[in-house]
């Protein structure tokens, strides 16, 4: 026909599978008519017919026949002579339809449907992904680094889609080359300079739960169920789970046999530590599985500031804080109480309180032994000077004047 083909831009529409036939009939359509208004200012009495199987389109216009002396607007009337040059049975009052070639538009007709045609598929691409990537918040990608920046990676996603995953949201040890293969959670999406933004996180809590899902069926299926999860990326985290049929271990199921379950997490994370911990309700039970390993001997919770005070031998404590404190920490942030340990005084009662030792050691010194564990004076004077050393930020110097500021106690 010759009417300008426009396979190229029907192409370009059936390449957005997630558009369907009658959004993509109803945008063309509209380009089309937005072209008919700037010509004759209206296009009220046209009809666009879109041809998409075949890339190309009809537009037919509708005319009122008057009398040759009556014609006002060319547009909407036709004069009966010009009438009877189509038909010669026209008559005054009926309506003729007549085609017309849009090619006869011009050229910057033409380019100008051109552009409003792709600028309209552009933004339905961005307006589709932006929908899609909302639905699938929460919802583990994979993709592959296409561009590795200072302080984010640039992935694509296997539809060509481009996903940001910011340095924050990357675990310490994460290192990735171009064109390595990403899984990470979809955390927001978001819109920037009109351009839909999709933000993943492989330090996301959320994260670790959906590679739960993944590895052990018992989560995905519902008969388990992750009741909290807190992590510190890449060092360590606890997931307390729970099983509502008494038959299922939620703790066996989770590792799997021989960790088979668990090690595919483990690697995915980077070798994170993660502690599996069969929740209840029971607020101190649910506290002493939180710290294990460590032995608890005892537990004082104290609801109206929400502390737990936990009391250990001696040899359990420095079990119980954990690196840097990072077991008491997360145990704390799992079971909702900031807690504080405590050695057992009862095997030992020539023992004294650092505290005691408030108006010769300064509080930060104290706070410094206290963050390890040791809040007495013979649990400092039991570690060496350079156990101390590693494990706190004090220099040698310091501790060896605590220590003997102590060790004049008991002489």
């Amino acid at each position: 026909m010759e009417n300008i083909n426009l396979i190229d831009t029907f192409s370009e529409f059936k390449e957005l599978k997630s558009i369907d036939r009658a959004t993509m009939i109803n945008v063309l359509e509209d380009a089309f008519r937005s072209v008919l208004v700037k010509r004759f200012g209206t296009d009220e009495n046209f009809d666009v017919i879109i041809n998409d199987d075949k890339g190309d389109f009809e537009i037919w216009r509708n005319r009122e026949v008057v009398a040759d002396e009556d014609l006002e607007d060319e547009n909407l009337q036709i004069s009966l002579s010009d009438a009877k040059k189509i038909d010669n049975d026209y008559e005054l009052g009926e309506e003729v339809t007549d085609e017309v070639k849009f090619i006869d538009f011009g050229r910057r007709a033409i380019l100008s449907l051109r552009q409003n045609l792709s600028a309209r598929i552009l933004e339905l691409e961005k307006d589709n992904i932006y929908h899609k990537y909302k639905e699938r918040i929460g919802e583990i990608v994979t993709g592959e680094v296409y561009q590795i920046w200072k302080r984010e990676i640039l992935i694509i996603d296997d539809e060509g889609n481009e996903l940001i995953l910011p340095k924050i949201e990357q675990i310490p040890s994460d290192f990735f080359r171009k064109g390595d293969s990403v899984r990470a959670v979809v955390i927001r999406v978001e819109i920037r300079n009109n351009n839909p933004l999709i933000i993943l996180s492989r330090t996301s809590p959320v994260f670790l739960e959906r590679l739960f899902e993944l590895e052990v069926p018992e989560i995905f299926d519902g008969l388990i169920t992750i009741k909290k999860i807190v992590r510190v990326p890449g060092e360590r985290a606890k997931v307390a789970v729970e099983s509502y049929d008494d038959r299922i271990d939620p703790v066996g199921a989770c590792v799997g046999m021989k960790g088979s379950r668990i090690h595919g997490i483990v690697r995915e994370l980077k070798n994170e530590n993660i502690d599996v911990i069969n929740y209840t309700a029971n607020t101190q039970l649910f506290i002493q599985r939180a710290l294990n390993p460590a032995k608890i001997i005892n537990i004082k919770l104290i609801e109206e500031t929400k502390k737990a005070e936990v009391y250990l031998k001696p040899e359990e404590v420095s079990l119980a804080i954990g690196k840097g404190g990072l077991n008491i920490r997360l145990a704390g942030q799992l079971c909702g109480y900031e807690i504080d340990v405590y050695r057992d005084m009862d095997e030992d009662d020539e023992d004294v309180g650092i505290d005691e030792f408030a108006d010769e050691i300064e509080s930060w010194i104290i706070d410094e032994f206290k963050a390890i564990g040791c809040d007495t004076a013979k649990s400092i004077l039991d570690l060496s000077v350079e156990d101390l050393v590693k494990r706190t930020d004090l220099e040698e110097e310091t501790i060896k004047e605590v220590r003997n500021i102590l060790s004049a106690e008991f002489e």
